[in-house]
């Protein structure tokens, strides 16, 4: 390995998986699950309740409960959200069938492995993160998991960073950090971190503004060490 780097802190959604449709919420049938209990809610009245989920998560110090989150969905759409409402809205579906791991991952991750890079993830997501990251094929590879509605805040909060690499039982000079969000990456390497950011379509997303080391593929990371 290269100097005291040891391990890789991954972000998850936009790193290591995505979205099938392209979106991340609501989930991909949000809009069957309602029309089949309200055919007549239209586009429009979608996008603003969609719109209205949005501005609750940005008002969030952390990621919210899942539940309070449809609420604001349903309300918005003038529909009660009844406890039968949420559960279907919540009900279980194959991963797969609403998301998927991009096409760099599994070989990366893999590599990683044999040169015996420690690994663990540092997400703005809901608690079901690990269990989803299992049904897609890349969970054991993880050690520890930083996520934000267990811990209670959201990145940039030192607290995940530190979660994840104290769970490694690591220096945060010992890992390098990876987001395609340039600022979260930043925020990283003022605590002492690593970082690169992953621009898997060449353009940093902050851009000049926030300069920090980037890729354009994640097997780039592979480099390091």
């Amino acid at each position: 390995m290269t100097g005291e780097l040891r391990a890789v802190l991954f972000d998850s959604g936009g790193v290591l998986i995505r979205p099938i449709g392209g979106r991340w919420n609501p989930r991909a049938d949000f809009e069957s699950t309602i029309l089949a209990h309200d055919p007549t809610v239209t586009p429009e009245r979608f996008a603003r309740a969609i719109a209205a989920g949005e501005d609750f998560f940005a008002a969030s110090e952390s990621t919210p409960d899942y539940d309070d989150y449809h609420r604001v969905l349903l309300r918005d759409l003038g529909l009660e959200p009844t406890e039968a409402l949420l559960a279907e809205l919540l009900r279980e579906v194959p991963v797969s069938t609403v998301m998927e791991t991009y096409a760099d991952v599994a070989e990366t991750l893999a590599e990683l492995r044999r040169r015996g890079v420690r690994m663990a993830v540092v997400s703005d997501a809901w608690p079901g993160l690990a269990e989803a990251h299992d049904e897609l094929g890349i969970g054991g590879c993880f050690e520890a998991y930083a996520i934000s509605a267990v811990l209670g805040c959201r990145k940039p909060d030192p607290r995940m960073y530190r979660h994840a690499s104290d769970a490694l039982g690591l220096r945060a000079a010992e890992c390098v950090f990876v987001d395609d969000d340039p600022q979260l990456v930043a925020a990283a390497i003022e605590l002492g971190y690593s970082g690169r950011a992953l621009c898997r379509d060449g353009v940093p997303a902050g851009g000049p503004g926030v300069p920090v080391p980037f890729i354009t593929d994640l097997s780039e990371i592979v480099e390091l060490f």
